[in-house]
């Protein structure tokens, strides 16, 4: 019987071996480029780089935005005493990246979503007040927002 275990561990030590090894190669055979322009999800996003910019543009396809639930509202102006109108979004739209620069993904188009710089000035509730970013009017993701973020990345692979 403990001849047995013995194989059998061995056995599930090559198969581990040889899955890490396979996992390995498809790792490093994705090259530089993977993630500037990937498709992800047998077609349900797409990811183009925006001409001109460091930014990408992720095409989901409708199935994709249903399936993910991705809702958006448009950036808003509030009067505030004294000030400039201040420029508002939801704090749900608000994600960071690596480097801790914070961002919102914009919608363009229908079923496009491109990332946009944005600086904050202050987080009050769920609201962010911005510095600076996309005017007033402009449709921001507030929800599925971390989906867009890994298709765009390739989190998904």
């Amino acid at each position: 019987m403990q001849q047995l275990d013995q194989r059998t561990r061995w056995a599930l030590g090559v198969v581990f071996v040889v899955a890490l090894a396979i996992a390995v190669g498809v790792i490093l055979s994705r090259g530089p480029e993977a993630s500037t322009s990937h498709a992800t999800g047998h077609g349900a996003a797409t990811v183009e780089p925006v001409e001109g910019s460091e930014f990408s543009r992720v095409r989901l396809s409708s199935r994709a935005v249903e399936r993910l639930d991705v809702q958006t509202v448009p950036v808003r102006a509030a009067a505030s005493a004294g000030r400039l109108p201040r420029t508002l979004i939801p704090y749900a739209s608000v994600l960071y990246d690596v480097s801790g620069t914070a961002f919102a993904y914009t919608n363009p188009e229908p079923l496009v979503y491109v990332r946009a710089p944005i600086t904050i000035e202050s987080i009050t509730g769920d609201v962010a007040v911005l510095r600076a970013g996309p005017p007033v009017g402009t449709e921001v993701v507030n929800v599925g927002a971390a989906e867009l973020f890994g298709a765009e990345f390739g989190v998904d692979h």
